[in-house]
């Protein structure tokens, strides 16, 4: 199962973590560099939700976005076995 979101395919984005040298012009220095910058994963807020999928029952990931939306039909909880 992919790590997106069902109902909006909402999934990670790519971006960069940056690091910076030098002290700040506006304290006095001779403004920041870029010394170096890495790769990185920004991830939506994915929550697993058993919901109806096609009349059956089915655990998936959506974003919490669509939770508060309700854009989604819960599935009834299963019922727990009990050996007589």
């Amino acid at each position: 199962m992919l790590k997106k979101c069902v109902i909006c395919k909402k999934g990670a984005l790519t971006g960069k973590v940056i690091a910076r040298k030098g002290q700040y012009k506006s304290k006095g220095g001779t403004g920041s560099k870029i010394a170096r910058w890495s790769k990185r994963k920004f991830y939506p807020n994915l929550q697993k939700v058993r919901i109806l999928v096609e009349g059956t029952s089915k655990r998936v990931f959506i974003c919490a976005k669509c939770i508060k939306k309700g854009d989604f039909k819960k599935a009834v909880p299963r019922a727990k076995y009990t050996p007589a």
